[in-house]
């Protein structure tokens, strides 16, 4: 019995039409990094399980895909660690794969720090892993294209980052809102709100207000321990509504008591004035429920919305201050973005928004009806090819109805046929696929025809 082919949940094959339209995305959003300045780097699919571990959060540590050691990965493990979940793990997975590109970043930036300039602008587009449960728009094996520079304590960098944001999804027509929060307003609401020791409690809780709701989000805080009294305190603040300036200035009344709530409130308001002033073609906005889960960040958060299609977040970052000093590298400031390519993809597809240019690839097919035909084709395939041209061959001698059908499956949209006629007065038939039209003409005109 053959056996019965799969890949794990989570993951996806990729047909060359979708490769076609996810390299679009890549190419756009690269484009974009490129124009501000960013260079590419790689780090490994693997790190030290030490180096991933405890930046995540609880929550995030649990979807961390660990990776067995090599050779007898049990040979060092005594009856009594089976019972121990930690120390048995700890003993046999000493690696794991990456589940975002931001902590081996951080890695890089302090194993690397005497070959790199600071501030340090970098670009990185690689898959990550999560072992999370696999929906629409989350994936456990998914593709993220980030841009941090690293080195840096300037609000500039920010507002860079959200011209980034702007230019990408505009040029890839989807309608966006990005929103703006600031992790030291969060602190400031947990010191107004008397619970200052749970801020991490907090910021996980309301970060899920878009997925449960405001409700869930009170019951999961009282569920922590979080005061009736502290709730009371909060519930004003995640009702707030008006301009982002009458926000933030309703804001500064209410943490006026924390002073790491109004440095939070003078940076936000430093961004909306830059951003104000360069009016950029998306929304933007402040959303105070925005927390962003991740532990390491420090400053301003961002997340990316779809306005026309339901889906989670295509974009998120934020300010980390300190994120290499658990490898050695302390006071280093560092901001960065992370746009999700599946998710943008799932958000083209469903509007039918890929231009029709993502799909071009062989542009022409010669047709192969004998020796002495595919000797001429051959010859005009190289400078087809070298003006520039994707084209190829149709590699057997078969009926040309085959090779018309082949050509029309793959969407090729023109056919160059050469036959004895063709030979003896040095011309070829050019056939458009589309229109079904066919003439006669001259190597010279063909390309001049295909260049214009």
């Amino acid at each position: 019995m053959a056996q019965k082919t799969s890949i794990p949940s989570g993951t996806r094959d990729f047909l060359p039409h979708e490769m076609l339209r996810r390299n679009y995305i890549f190419d756009t959003i690269r484009s974009v990094f490129k124009q501000y300045g960013y260079v590419p780097i790689e780090t490994p699919a693997m790190e030290n399980l030490s180096t991933l571990l405890g930046k995540y959060g609880e929550e995030g540590d649990k979807l961390l895909y660990r990776i067995l050691n090599s050779g007898d990965a049990f040979a060092a493990v005594e009856p009594s660690d089976l019972a121990n979940r930690n120390l048995l793990s700890a003993k046999i997975c000493e690696k794991g794969l990456r589940y975002d590109l931001t902590v081996p970043f951080a890695r890089f930036v302090v194993q690397h720090q005497q070959d790199i300039v600071f501030p340090f602008k970098r670009y990185q587009i690689q898959p990550v892993w999560r072992a999370d449960r696999p929906q629409k728009g989350r994936y456990r094996e998914f593709y993220q294209c980030d841009a941090d520079v690293i080195g840096s304590r300037s609000i500039l960098n920010e507002v860079e980052l959200v011209q980034m944001v702007d230019a990408v999804f505009t040029q890839l027509n989807i309608p966006v809102t990005v929103k703006i929060n600031n992790r030291k307003v969060l602190s400031g609401i947990a010191e107004v709100m008397g619970a200052a020791e749970r801020l991490i409690d907090i910021t996980i809780a309301i970060d899920k207000i878009d997925k449960i709701g405001r409700e869930a989000v009170l019951n999961e805080l009282k569920n922590k321990g979080i005061t009736e009294a502290a709730i009371q305190q909060l519930l004003p603040i995640l009702t707030l509504s008006g301009t982002n300036e009458e926000q933030l200035t309703r804001l500064s009344d209410i943490l006026s008591a924390s002073l790491i709530g109004l440095q939070g409130i003078e940076e936000l308001h430093t961004i909306f004035n830059y951003l104000e002033m360069l009016k950029l073609q998306q929304t933007v906005e402040l959303d105070l429920s925005l927390a962003r889960g991740l532990n390491y960040y420090t400053g301003a958060i961002f997340e990316v919305k779809a306005n026309e299609v339901t889906i989670g977040s295509l974009c998120g970052g934020g300010r980390y201050d300190d994120l290499t000093g658990v490898f050695g590298l302390k006071d280093v400031s560092g901001v960065g973005i992370s746009f999700g390519a599946d998710r943008i993809y799932d958000v083209l597809n469903t509007l039918n928004r890929f231009p029709e240019a993502t799909m071009e690839h062989t542009k022409v097919l010669f047709l192969n009806l004998g020796m002495q035909e595919s000797l001429k084709a051959i010859e005009y395939l190289k400078a087809v090819r070298a003006a520039g041209i994707p084209a190829e061959i149709y590699p057997e001698t078969a009926k040309m109805k085959k090779q018309m059908e082949y050509a029309d499956k793959k969407a090729i949209p023109y056919v160059i046929i050469i036959g004895e006629e063709e030979l003896q007065c040095n011309i070829l038939s050019f056939k458009d696929m589309h229109s079904g039209e066919q003439k006669k003409t001259d190597f010279e005109a063909l390309i001049k025809c295909f260049l214009c």
